[in-house]
């Protein structure tokens, strides 16, 4: 397949291919096709796969489906080639319901497989691809059907119907509901609001919670026909509409079977209802406790919300203009109904009936607003009037149970009805007397039940099923009436077409006094001991000769084994159906007693007063049975029907297990039988199976021939005579009509569109070489013409931007060369530019080159104007560094500066080996805590040891040198021998301390003369003596008394003897006690002062 490149236009476009040829017809009321195919870019024939409408919302006309075929299946029957085999049709449904096409036609029919989950194929936006688009332009699906009927309703100003028929579960409320949705969003609005279009669509919510209900085969299946007329004014505005209901299954009130449910009001009222209003109607919330809930043993369903569509329902009927007190009225309804299953009979001495639930009957009276102990009595009596007199005849259990049931049973028909008629009155236009009510037009939707075949069929399949037949009878009839009057109206031999006319079967069921309906009135009218078996026996004497009706006593030896003798077999163009008699007569017969209608006629409650008419007791005629007022209701049906343009739609349920993606070969099988969709596409291919405008099929299939391709100038017609002509078409395989062509046999089509399909890639080929090289000049010529004016342009301002740079400069220059001159001159306009300038370098320099630490002198010179300036920003810029620094030093460091700032003042250029002390730290101790000993920390007690440092001391006498330790506390300078303290010195008697200024490590601490403790001065030498003496300066404050003397010291050596130090230069360190008796200290110079 070759890959389009985005740019080049659709093939579509570029073959002018014209719209599909699997769209089918709706006769010559159709609206017609447009020139061409709207469709995404880009998107050719290759693209077959996405021939429906999937998530992923593309659209591709309706053509490319058919090179996709034999994957995804026609999507129109009337293309198969074996029309005929019904397995060939089921496969092309499995094919289609595989890829999710749950869509596919049959002529103008719709044919749906329910997927049983969301495809997301009904948003906003597939609306509005349909909209007003040509039924042949799109996939098969609800919203095309949707729209052409609506245009058909706009353009012609005919009225239009859609049917819609199926099993229970095939999707027909779904796509009921589908189609209102679809007229609500697309119509336009009313000029009065969108107040009609609400109550459509509330009304389905409504009329679901009392008319639907869950069976086997469906969780929401609808247990009445329904017939909805929606108005639609000039402007196409839904301005109204009106509900007919049909064969409501009222038994299902007082019965279900297993794994069903009664009607979903009464579990939405049960689980949703507020405590309020369940404590005034009596009820509590648990549907077990209520016998007409429990019979089906299925009160709650997983895939069921009964609370949330409680408040769905709850808002629909305020949406149809209920008030409070109908809603109240209502409910009591739904409720006395609950109650009437709970009301029980014992029998007494007699066998006769008597209501033991006396609370039931309480709840009862109220409700339905009637006297007590006339409802009480109307329970357990039956009323007979015999020559003229009235007479109460006693119920025995049984009879009170079913005149108790058939109560239940007639008021909620009658209540049902009586909600569609409230409905109708909501719905109908408010404009009936304005001049634009005569031109509205309207639009039925027939939602029916399908043709119903079960195990055990009764009276409701018999009714069901005779409907079947009128509505197959009356498709056929259209059907066949719409190809023959396209065929008369272009000209073409209309041949008669052989089909099951199923005029026979209706006439058995509805024929005037021999039909099955009219025996079974006769039998249920006769005096006498009337039975179901005498009905049967009745109908065997009436048409035992019938083909179509067989019993036990008219079979064969063969045929009696699979027929009961309560059964009849009638043959339906579905197929055999048999029917057990079993109830025919009661269910027909429909009898509610009289005292029971008399009961309720008396009621207080509005809904119950409407629904039962006094009328009816003074009517002497017996009303009409079930099965004579259904089948003039259905005639009524068929006779709006005929009245309107008729659009189909035919469901179709895949599987009983309603599981996604599961296909049913057997029950698909059945359904289309019943549904007579084969039938459908035989009476469809009888005749062409593909019919298109002369236009539109020379726009499609224009280039396989060289005389119509790319274009034909003539008229259409002459020019699809050429066309086919070239393609080689037999004459029995089309006729020519006076504005369309009529293909008789699918494989032509077939053949003519994979013939298209070939041609398309010769053509896309050079198409797309010619585009490209088109292209691809056309945008190089675009980005040269692009980059010429690009260039100008900014050589333009290149030149703009370098003039007006050096223009600058210049004037820059001058006023610097003017400032400059001036500048010894003061501030004026002509050296204020200079003296500026002159000003931001010396700063910007600065703040280049500022001092890096407090001893980096560097400073820039200024320039004369900013001499001031530059000291103040000096000073500054010092503060600024010693403020930064002394925040960034630590309390340790601090001391440590403190104590060398002592020690600079004491020694700085006095003493000789000071300079070799500076680099040195100063530490806290210089004795280890294991040198000093215990008894020394004992006898020194609490004082701390702010130094410590071994030192050797010097005797008065003789000067022998011995080793000590020195010890500073806060109070006193102690000296200690091993463990003992041989001399404390408290700072008060410190009177000064004596050093040499050479380079020796002796000095002298002086004490007071006085102080008899003290033995008299001391004489000390430290390795650490400028680190010593200034924390024993510290210590004892006394930094102002350290005495740096050059020559000798005299200390005190004892009481009246005085002691002299002679120092001496030398070259190295000698102390010795000399011949004067002196202590000789030689020390060397190590720096020059």
């Amino acid at each position: 397949m070759l890959m389009v490149c985005p740019l080049l236009p659709t093939i579509s476009q570029l073959c002018a291919v014209a719209p599909s040829p699997l769209a089918p017809s709706r006769g010559p009321h159709t609206s017609q096709l447009a020139p061409a195919p709207r469709g995404p870019p880009g998107r050719g024939s290759g693209r077959a796969v996405l021939e429906a409408l999937g998530s992923d919302g593309v659209r591709v006309t309706m053509e490319s489906a058919l090179t996709a075929r034999d994957r995804v299946g026609v999507q129109d029957f009337v293309l198969l080639e074996n029309f005929t085999s019904e397995a060939a049709f089921i496969e092309n449904l499995r094919r289609r319901f595989r890829e999710n096409l749950i869509y596919t036609y049959i002529g103008p029919v719709l044919v749906s497989v329910n997927p049983y989950r969301d495809l997301q194929i009904y948003s906003r936006q597939h609306m509005e691809r349909y909209r007003g688009i040509s039924f042949y332009e799109v996939p098969p699906h609800l919203f095309a059907v949707a729209d052409t009927v609506y245009r058909a309703l706009r353009t012609e100003r005919r009225d239009q119907a859609v049917m819609i028929s199926g099993e229970s579960g095939a999707g027909k409320t779904e796509a009921t509901k589908r189609l209102l949705q679809f007229y609500a969003e697309t119509c336009p609005a009313p000029e009065r609001g969108g107040a009609v279009r609400d109550r459509l669509l509330q009304s389905n919510p409504v009329l679901e919670a009392f008319g639907n209900a869950k069976t086997l085969r469906n969780d929401n299946s609808s247990r009445f026909g329904k017939y909805m007329d929606v108005q639609f004014d000039f402007k196409g505005a839904p301005v109204g509409g009106h509900i007919l209901s049909y064969l409501l299954e009222k038994s299902r009130v007082v019965h279900q079977n297993h794994g069903e449910r009664n009607f979903h009001i009464f579990y939405q009222l049960l689980e949703g209802g507020e405590e309020e209003t369940l404590r005034r109607l009596g009820l509590e919330r648990n549907p077990q406790s209520y016998l007409y809930l429990v019979k089906g043993q299925c009160a709650k369903v997983s895939s069921i919300n009964d609370k949330s569509d409680w408040k769905v329902v709850r808002k629909a009927l305020m949406v149809i203009d209920f008030t409070e007190d109908e809603v109240e009225d209502l409910l009591s309804v739904v409720a006395s109904v609950l109650h009437l299953g709970n009301t029980h009979f014992a029998a007494d001495e007699e066998s006769n009936a008597q209501v033991t639930t006396e609370n039931q009957l309480k709840y009862l009276t109220r409700l339905l607003g009637v006297d007590g102990s006339t409802l009480r009595e109307a329970l357990t009596h039956r009323k007979i009037i015999a020559k003229g007199e009235e007479l109460l005849s006693p119920l025995n259990l049984e009879q009170a149970a079913y005149a108790r049931d058939a109560l239940a049973k007639a008021v909620y028909s009658r209540t049902f009805t009586w909600l569609v008629g409230k409905i109708n009155r909501s719905l109908a236009s408010k404009d009936a007397e304005s001049p634009s009510w005569r031109s509205t037009t309207v639009l039925g939707l027939l939602d029916i039940y399908g043709f119903e075949v079960f195990q055990h069929n009764s009276f409701e399949q018999f009714c069901i099923n005779y409907c079947n037949e009128k509505l197959q009878q009356l498709f056929i009839e259209l059907t066949l009436k719409s190809e023959q009057e396209e065929y008369e109206a272009e000209g073409i031999a209309w041949e008669p077409v052989q089909y099951f006319n199923n005029k026979i079967i209706c006439d058995l069921v509805e024929e005037k006094f021999k039909g099955i309906i009219s025996i079974l009135d006769e039998e249920c009218l006769r005096p006498g001991e009337a039975t179901d078996l005498t009905f049967l026996e009745k109908l065997e004497d009436t048409v035992k000769h019938h083909p179509h009706f067989l019993t036990h006593k008219l079979a064969d030896q063969r045929t009696r084994k699979s027929l009961g003798r309560g059964e009849f077999r009638l043959l339906h163009y579905a197929g055999e159906v048999t029917y057990s008699v079993t109830g025919f007569l009661d269910k027909n017969n429909d009898l509610l007693f009289r005292n029971l209608k008399e009961t309720m006629c008396s009621s207080e409650n509005p809904i119950m007063n409407q629904c039962f008419d006094r009328g009816e007791l003074s009517d002497k005629k017996r009303p009409e049975t079930v099965a004579t007022q259904f089948k003039m209701s259905l005639l009524q049906l068929v006779e709006i029907l005929q009245s309107k343009e008729p659009a189909y739609i035919r469901c179709i349920k895949p599987n009983d297990a309603k599981q996604p993606g599961r296909f049913d070969e057997v029950l698909i099988r059945h359904q289309v039988k019943y549904l007579g969709l084969m039938e459908n596409l035989r009476v469809r291919r009888a005749g062409f199976a593909y019919r298109r405008k002369y236009e539109a099929f020379l726009q499609r299939y224009k280039s396989l021939c060289p005389d119509t391709w790319p274009t034909w100038a003539g008229r259409p017609q002459e020019g699809v005579a050429v066309l086919v002509r070239h393609l080689g078409y037999k004459p029995e395989e089309y006729k020519m009509g006076r504005t369309k062509i009529f293909i008789r046999f699918p494989k032509t089509l077939f053949a003519t569109e994979d013939a298209l399909e070939v041609r398309r890639q010769s053509l896309a080929t050079k198409i797309q070489a010619a585009w490209k090289g088109f292209h691809w000049r056309q945008k190089f010529l675009r980005v040269k013409r692009s980059a010429i004016c690009i260039q100008s342009w900014w050589r333009g301002t290149l030149g703009r931007r370098k003039a007006a740079k050096r223009k600058w400069a210049a004037q820059t220059i001058r006023r610097l060369i003017r400032g400059f001159i001036l500048r010894h001159a003061p501030r004026c306009p002509e050296n204020a530019f200079f003296l500026d300038h002159v000003r931001t370098s010396f700063l910007l320099n600065l703040r280049r080159q500022l001092p890096r630490n407090v001893l980096d002198t560097s400073w820039p010179t200024p320039p004369p104007a900013l001499r001031e300036a530059s000291e103040l920003l000096r000073e500054l810029c010092m503060k600024n560094m010693v403020w930064k620094y002394c925040r960034s030093i630590s309390p340790e460091w601090k001391q440590q500066l403190h104590q060398k700032a002592v020690a600079s003042e004491i020694f700085k250029g006095k003493k000789d080996n000071y300079p070799q002390s500076v680099p040195r730290l100063f530490i806290n101790t210089r004795l280890g805590a294991d040198e000093i000993s215990p008894k020394v920390l004992q006898v020194l007690g609490t004082e701390p040891i702010q130094y410590a440092v071994p030192v050797v001391k010097y005797d008065r006498k003789g000067y022998k040198p011995r080793s000590r330790q020195l010890l500073l506390t806060p109070s006193a300078v102690v000296i200690v021998e091993d463990a003992k303290i041989k001399q404390r010195i408290d700072y008060t008697n410190l009177t000064g301390i004596s050093v040499s200024s050479l380079s020796d490590s002796l000095f002298v601490l002086h004490v007071q003369r006085e102080d008899n403790k003290q033995k008299g001065d001391v004489v000390l030498q430290s390795d650490h003596v400028i680190e010593t003496l200034t924390k024993t300066a510290l210590s004892a404050d006394r930094v102002n008394n350290i005495n740096i003397n050059q020559g000798s010291i005299t200390f005190a050596g004892g009481p009246g003897r005085d002691g002299i130090i002679d120092f001496t230069p030398g070259s190295e360190l000698l102390i010795t006690k000399a011949k004067n008796g002196h202590l000789a200290v030689v020390a060397p110079r190590l720096n020059s002062r």
